[in-house]
């Protein structure tokens, strides 16, 4: 089979690599890509992600048997929708059912009617009434744009002030644009976080290793939110009887709200928990793989990724078996310094094949080549994961091969996963 890819972050990277590892694929493309997918796959760097004609067109022109439609913003914009109309087969949700992301306030709408355990919120399209709200609630509180924001577009308010200044910035200022006109205000959840990365094909639904994904910039949950720091898999808070009343409570019910509202959700669905003193609760959904939650969880996958993203499609999940591998897995993300917020790029990378003779993998997130060298191109730059028989073990080869890689300016936290060691 000839596969296209789309998207260029380091998640893309981890499904490429995984899918480059399956007897069913001949060939593997990927829009844009990125460096380091180029070792796995032939990259088309002139076709984005979001650009969905171009899309088509190339799925197209290259005969692509099967197209895996990973980032957010391509899903949201009906890019499987738009390849299925065409013939062509492709892994992901369509425009509606991706709304479980692209809107917190379709999704939280959806867990209220059907009871899917979370936090009370309210909607707000007016920022006064929002504001009103903050001041009427108090805080600690959440504010959430309802849209798309590259991970960044929660505000966990300690103080009301600091909740104002979130809807502000989101209704007025249009710092994430469309995405913040509208907002979704929230009480606060306490508890630790768990993520559930599901296979599912609007009949079945079947979880991935629970993994740990830590969201702010430094050391001790201190900074402002970024796309992901690092991850580990499997998590140890995600205990059998948790794992148990996840599925009873919150999977197989989401999995009969989607289809009792008439949409059938076809990939993966993200479900973000917080696992609290009432049991576990509902943070978000995304309609994706997470990042870097995937470089952790796919290589601990023992089965064929491209027979899975196949019989997910075609609506014959149940007919497998998933296999998982033992033993844990390890992503420490290398990020610009700066990031998330100005940060330079064209710094030169070195160290990348101590670190792989260290036993790592190396997952390319912002980089691109230059000659013979790779420099930096994004705020995430390289994701280094390691695997091994414990969690402990997975830490700290991974921290062994990241601390083998420089480049002026590499920021990375010191505490992935200590809190659970």
């Amino acid at each position: 089979m000839k596969v296209l890819v789309i998207g260029g972050g380091g998640r893309e990277h981890a499904v490429c690599q995984k899918l480059s590892q399956s007897p069913r694929v001949t060939q593997l493309l990927c829009a844009p890509g990125n460096a380091g997918i180029a070792q796995v796959a032939r990259c088309v760097p002139e076709v984005k992600a979001t650009d969905i004609d171009a899309i088509v067109a190339l799925a197209k022109r290259e005969a692509a048997d099967f197209v895996c439609v990973t980032p957010d913003d391509p899903l949201a914009l009906g890019c499987v929708d738009r390849l299925e109309a065409e013939g062509i087969p492709a892994f992901g949700p369509g425009a509606y059912a991706a709304q479980m992301e692209s809107s917190k306030i379709f999704s939280k709408n959806l867990m209220r009617k059907y009871g899917i355990p979370t936090a009370q919120s309210e909607s707000f399209e007016n920022m006064d009434a929002a504001l009103a709200y903050v001041r009427a609630q108090g805080a600690p509180i959440v504010v959430k744009a309802d849209g798309l924001a590259l991970g960044k577009g929660v505000v966990v308010a300690k103080t009301v002030e600091e909740a104002e200044q979130a809807v502000t910035d989101m209704m007025q200022g249009g710092k994430f644009g469309k995405s913040g006109a509208r907002v979704l205000i929230e009480e606060c959840m306490t508890g630790r976080e768990v993520t559930v990365l599901c296979f599912c094909d609007g009949k079945t639904i079947v979880p991935m290793r629970a993994s740990q994904d830590h969201k702010r910039a430094f050391d001790g949950d201190m900074g402002p939110n970024t796309g992901g720091m690092g991850a580990f898999a499997p998590s140890p808070l995600y205990t059998k009887e948790i794992a148990e009343e996840t599925e009873r409570r919150i999977l197989l019910p989401t999995l009969h709200a989607m289809n009792a509202e008439g949409f059938t959700f076809k990939g993966v669905l993200y479900v973000g928990l917080m696992l609290t003193a009432d049991g576990p609760k509902v943070v978000e959904y995304n309609a994706r793989f997470g990042d870097p939650e995937t470089q952790a969880v796919l290589p601990l996958l023992e089965s064929d990724l491209m027979e899975i993203m196949i019989a997910v499609r075609e609506q014959r999940l149940s007919e497998l078996c998933v296999r998982w591998k033992d033993g844990a897995a390890a992503c420490i993300v290398l990020a610009s310094g700066g990031y998330p917020g100005k940060y330079e790029s064209g710094k030169v990378i070195s160290g990348l094949e101590e670190a792989e003779r260290l036993g790592a993998t190396v997952y390319h997130a912002g980089t691109r080549r230059e000659g013979e060298r790779y420099v930096t191109a994004g705020g995430r730059v390289l994701g280094v994961t390691a695997t091994g028989d414990t969690l402990a073990d997975a830490v700290s080869g991974a921290y062994a091969a990241a601390r083998a890689i420089h480049f002026d300016g590499v920021h990375m936290r010191s505490d992935i996963g200590s809190r659970d060691l």
